[in-house]
């Protein structure tokens, strides 16, 4: 019998389904999976349910309908002074994932070099991949997660059809300077290169620090397709709505692929969004401000118990190295990798996590698990408390 696509193939299934359904099945405390545990704002609930019941329930128009298309345009407008034409220069995709495996399959012919930055969301590798990009890796490691220029310079040629950029990035929590955005985009001009920026996590940066969209710098506008995500900025992640704005020569063909996976995404729940957008300047900051507060009341316990924590500039998630405990290796024993200390973790104290090896191709990492903080207080200290009861109250 033939085999199935040799690329798609070789991948298993995803660690957040994997440790997820662990979770369930020990009944622990879910920080690996990046998902809000509450309902959402009831006002956009209500906007998406009323259209529903008073909208029109058939096909929608394949770039997405007008209202979004526009509030998404008034979007970078407001908060980014970008101007765009909503009629060519926005796409609406069922979540932000398929918009980027659609800028993939529009963009990238088989041959093509893509620099990627690791650690990686688990989509990218197998997506450029799978249309035939040849990727070029370039590496970030903890505890600074610093842009390693040297690296970056040698991943770019004459052969780099363009550049995927995560700011803010998941897992790291890290947010890309005005400094290093002009460094990639020198590198994008010199090159002739495009930039594929997953901007999901844009309303989500702390510390009073601003997210910079790479659209933004001279010379970029022509050359950069950025996605935003309901999901992220709405907190209902099961909606999988997805906007993308870019030049109408890049929007174009990726339509065309968008076409051709999905077509469109559900009509109320783009009403919904397009409501949600248009709310006032508290919503936003709000938004911030909580999930700010959220990271501090984790990494503050954590750090009580012996943590190891990295700093965290935007996201949902904070990377922690657990201490030292009796319940792992003997001496003299292999290393436990993160993995099998997710796992351990996960069976034995009640808590969920995900290694952070798990976002990069071939990296074997020991100790630094990725948590996420956007659940409810409660939540988050109950995982606490299994924690200190787990580590006997190191601190």
């Amino acid at each position: 019998m033939k085999s199935a696509n040799s690329i798609i193939s070789s991948y298993g299934t995803t660690v957040f389904e994997v440790m997820s359904r662990l979770a369930i099945e020990h009944q622990s405390i879910n920080l690996g999976q990046g998902f809000p545990d509450d309902r959402g704002p009831e006002e956009v609930l209500q906007a998406g349910a009323d259209a529903l019941l008073t909208k029109p329930n058939q096909y929608p128009p394949m770039l997405g309908i007008p209202e979004l298309r526009q509030t998404v345009a008034a979007h970078n407008k407001r908060f980014y002074n970008i101007d765009v034409d909503w009629r060519s220069q926005i796409v609406v995709g069922s979540g932000a994932t398929e918009l980027l495996t659609a800028c993939f399959m529009a963009l990238i012919e088989p041959g093509d070099e893509v620099v990627l930055i690791e650690p990686l969301y688990d989509s990218y590798l197998p997506m450029v991949r799978r249309a035939g990009g040849i990727p070029k890796l370039v590496r970030l490691t903890p505890p600074e997660w610093s842009l390693p220029r040297a690296e970056m310079t040698a991943a770019f040629s004459d052969k780099t059809k363009l550049i995927v950029l995560n700011s803010p990035m998941n897992p790291t929590g890290k947010v890309f300077s005005k400094d290093e955005l002009t460094f990639i985009s020198d590198l994008i001009l010199k090159h002739d290169t495009f930039a594929i920026c997953d901007e999901v996590y844009e309303h989500i940066v702390f510390d009073d620090q601003s997210h910079i969209p790479l659209m933004t710098l001279p010379g970029m506008a022509d050359r950069v397709v950025r996605l935003g995500s309901a999901g992220k900025t709405f907190s209902l992640t099961g909606w999988k709505v997805g906007y993308l704005t870019g030049p109408s020569h890049l929007t174009s063909p990726i339509a065309k692929a968008h076409q051709f996976i999905v077509f469109t995404t559900p009509p109320n729940l783009q009403h919904g969004v397009a409501f949600g957008l248009t709310q006032d300047d508290v919503f936003f900051a709000d938004l911030k401000r909580n999930m700010q507060a959220k990271r501090d009341r984790l990494a503050d316990g954590l750090t009580k118990l012996g943590f190891s924590v990295l700093a965290c500039q935007g996201t949902y998630f904070l990377s922690a190295a657990p201490p030292p405990d009796a319940k792992g290796p003997e001496p003299g024993d292999e290393p436990e990798d993160d993995e099998a200390l997710c796992h351990r973790l996960t069976v034995e104290a009640g808590v969920t996590a995900i290694g952070l090896s798990a976002f990069y191709r071939d990296l074997d990492m020991h100790g630094f698990l990725r948590f996420c903080f956007c659940k409810q207080d409660g939540v988050l200290d109950e995982a606490l408390t299994r924690f200190e009861q787990y580590y006997g109250g190191v601190s």
